[in-house]
């Protein structure tokens, strides 16, 4: 719980402010969840906070909430070019991924339990960035990777949103985007690594480094290929 609220401090997710009289303030709660390993042993215990996002209203504490996704298609479609071409996938996680989508709408909610700051218990948080279990977090989260990798000069394919390239003379990248989840492969491990750098100057990344698992799929690599399971 102290590492969470760290994160969040440390983000600029909120500020103080006094309780608005016209306003909705919605509530939160503290999520736990234990993590487990691939062999199903225990890897850590996680709290998360989050905000009470059943109790927003549509047109009021937010609008449009709709995240595309990468489809199964796409990524086993990104899996065999890669073993076709014996190109290394690099599979990238973004760290405490919905702190980092701002927000449109003005929203404020409850101290957390807990973490009330002492003497101003009347007060609540006017979010500058979004939180778990805000309805448009995803959205918020989406916006962000998607205009900083059009920043960074990659092309979004026109029928799959969550498919980019980028090409640089004879080389070039692809990304498929996942939520917080990346698979970025191309014929330049330069150019990977030097997209990797650019991506920990705006995003708390995770390199995986090996693709093993991806939505529900087992990831197996050998020298005659990749086997999907």
């Amino acid at each position: 719980m102290q590492e969470e609220m760290a994160t969040i401090q440390k983000n600029d997710t909120w500020r103080l402010v006094a309780r608005p009289e016209d306003q909705r303030v919605i509530g939160m709660k503290w999520a736990f969840k234990t993590k487990l390993n691939p062999d199903g042993s225990i890897d850590r215990y996680k709290a998360r906070l989050v905000v009470k996002g059943h109790a927003q209203q549509y047109g009021i504490d937010f609008s449009d909430t709709i995240a595309p996704v990468a489809i199964y298609d796409t990524i086993r479609l990104l899996i065999a070019l890669a073993a076709q071409n014996w190109w290394k996938i690099y599979p990238l996680d973004v760290k405490s991924a919905f702190l980092n989508g701002y927000l449109e709408e003005q929203i404020f909610v409850e101290q957390p339990e807990g973490f009330e700051i002492k003497g101003e218990e009347d007060k609540v948080y006017l979010l500058n960035k979004a939180l778990y279990g805000l309805k448009k977090a995803p959205r918020a989260l989406y916006d962000r990777i998607d205009s900083y990798l059009i920043s960074l000069g990659f092309e979004r394919s026109c029928s799959e949103p969550t498919l980019y390239v980028k090409k640089v003379n004879s080389d070039f990248m692809i990304i498929s985007l996942y939520v917080d989840d990346l698979l970025v492969t191309g014929n330049n491990y330069k150019l990977v690594e030097e997209f990797k750098v650019e991506m920990q100057k705006v995003f708390k990344m995770t390199d995986l480094e090996k693709m093993s698992y991806f939505l529900r799929m087992e990831i197996m690599w050998f020298k005659g290929g990749i086997f999907i399971c």
